[in-house]
């Protein structure tokens, strides 16, 4: 008995009814260039209107929702693998402007630039009695 499930070598077409999760990742990296924060996703199959960036109390919520339309009732799908659904990351970026932050969306990848957070000097001496 074989403890690899048989799709790892072999996809059979016709044996393969598991049902599976379907679960997006949402991929991301980050990194700081000139005082900015880049943050760089991919999410492939899905178009700018699907994508939705808001600012709410110091967190940058990225999000998008898909819905595959089944128009075609004729077809006997043996198998479903294109992904139709929505998925959300947040971000905590600080105090900042919603109107500083920039995002672009081009084949697949979207990318989004958060200036960094004014630095406030939060550090409180308190006497000793």
């Amino acid at each position: 008995m074989s403890l690899l499930p048989g799709r790892f070598y072999l996809d059979d077409f016709f044996n393969d009814f598991e049902p599976e999760k379907k679960v997006m990742n949402m991929n991301c990296d980050i990194y700081e260039k000139e005082g900015k924060y880049n943050i760089v996703m991919d999410i492939p199959g899905f178009d700018k209107k699907d994508v939705k960036i808001e600012v709410e109390d110091g967190y940058l919520t990225i999000s998008a929702h898909k819905s595959e339309k089944h128009e075609d009732k004729d077809k006997h799908y043996i198998k479903r693998e294109r992904y139709s659904g929505s998925f959300k990351r947040e971000f905590y970026i600080g105090d900042v402007n919603h109107e500083d932050i920039k995002a672009e969306f081009k084949d697949g990848t979207l990318r989004v630039i958060v200036p960094e957070s004014p630095k406030k000097d939060n550090k409180k001496l308190i006497d000793i009695e």
